[in-house]
């Protein structure tokens, strides 16, 4: 008759379970920063395109936009991944994650940095204008600085909804952290354990981004009251 494992033993292999997530939490994050990243990059690069003078500038930015809003972020994933490499480009599932989350919520982060630059005051730009500053250096000295803290509460949203989003990754077989509780599932046949750990980490994760998002608002806010209409 097979010995029954003791308290102990049992106890250790729940803590082996809970250590594979916490490692699948490690890509999780690693994915949230870099998709982070390219999302900001992408944001700029389009909202700033348009409101670009130079129309294949602004008609490019729309385009992207427009696409990357209106398309599957599923369907954009499994593009990168599976569709890109009979193109000749061999993604690994991280750089196939970051890709498709930068770009889909880029392309939201993008109608934030518009409407934020849109939002500064007229009489900022006419202080510009009576500065003799170009346009390159109002956006840079004025409109930007004052801009970019009207954007922080919405792009920390956006960071969230990215954080949540790795979860589809696990379709490419990366080992995230959702990955890595379906593994702890279909091994112990237990649901409530592994999905109640990662409900807990993603929401702990979540609250991170909130707090540092404030923190950067506050510091960011400073000497700037008043001076927006």
């Amino acid at each position: 008759m097979p010995a029954v494992p003791g308290g102990k033993a049992i106890m250790d292999i729940w803590l082996g379970y809970l250590r594979l997530i916490l490692d699948g939490a490690l890509i999780t994050v690693q994915l949230t920063i870099y998709g982070c990243a390219f999302a900001l990059v992408m944001a700029f690069l389009a909202g700033l395109g348009r409101t670009s003078t130079i129309a294949p500038v602004k008609w490019m930015s729309v385009a992207y936009i427009e696409f990357f809003r209106g398309t599957s972020i599923f369907v954009q994933l499994f593009w990168a991944y599976y569709v890109l490499p009979l193109m000749g480009l061999e993604l690994s599932p991280m750089q196939a994650g970051v890709l498709a989350l930068g770009l889909n919520v880029g392309a939201y982060g993008a109608e934030v940095v518009r409407s934020a630059v849109q939002a500064i005051g007229r009489e900022q730009r006419e202080a510009c204008v009576a500065l003799n500053l170009t346009r390159t250096q109002s956006l840079r000295h004025v409109i930007l600085p004052q801009a970019v803290v009207v954007m922080l509460p919405t792009f920390g949203n956006n960071a969230i909804e990215l954080l949540k989003a790795t979860a589809i990754v696990s379709l490419v077989s990366l080992a995230d952290m959702t990955f890595q509780a379906q593994v702890v599932r279909s091994q112990t046949g237990s649901t409530a354990f592994p999905f109640l750990t990662i409900l807990v980490l993603y929401f702990m994760m979540s609250g991170v981004i909130t707090l540092l998002v404030r923190a950067l608002e506050r510091r960011m806010s400073r000497g700037f009251e008043g001076t927006r209409a």
